[in-house]
């Protein structure tokens, strides 16, 4: 008597688990199925959300890019200012302005620049230990859609004639 209540009380106790486990099998397909529409809906909501314009940015259009400072001696140090609008509909920021070597130098305004209003940004070449052809880029951190902005400026740098200790040229 007491073995065939021990069979009963187990598959009893099969009979529990497999109920269970059809529940929580059944409850997760549903769960999952109600994800499903949820990333349908939120899909939907994004695709409808194409036709919001995005955000507007500044536009910092530039006369020119580009400087070339032609021919110029070693030692010499000459300077360009780049000018520039913000053409677009939000105030302009420059967070840096960073030349590709130490030789060149930035300066920029610090307050942010209007819409439609115009400035200047300086850059420096030092063409001391620099001889023959030079380019260099300034690289602008701002908050334009691309987030930097570049300028390459480049000079032909005529070597310094070298000199003996006593003070006269030295020939090669």
């Amino acid at each position: 008597m007491i073995f065939e209540t021990l069979i009963q009380k187990q598959s009893e106790m099969k009979n529990s688990i497999l109920i269970l486990s059809s529940l929580f099998l059944l409850s997760f397909i549903s769960c999952k199925d109600t994800d499903t529409k949820n990333v349908a809906l939120n899909t939907s909501e994004i695709t409808a959300s194409k036709d919001v314009k995005p955000a507007s940015f500044p536009i910092m259009a530039f006369t020119e890019t580009t400087h070339d400072f032609g021919v110029i001696d070693e030692g010499d140090i000459v300077e360009h200012k780049f000018t520039f609008t913000n053409t677009g509909a939000i105030p302009l920021v420059i967070i840096s302005a960073k030349g590709s070597c130490g030789c060149t130098v930035s300066k920029w305004p610090k307050e942010p620049i209007s819409p439609g209003a115009a400035a200047e940004l300086l850059v420096t070449f030092n063409s001391n230990g620099k001889p023959n052809m030079q380019t260099k880029q300034v690289t602008i951190t701002t908050n334009t859609q691309n987030g930097t902005e570049t300028l390459k400026i480049k000079a032909m740098v005529t070597p310094k004639k070298k000199v003996n200790s006593s003070g006269t040229p030295i020939s090669k």
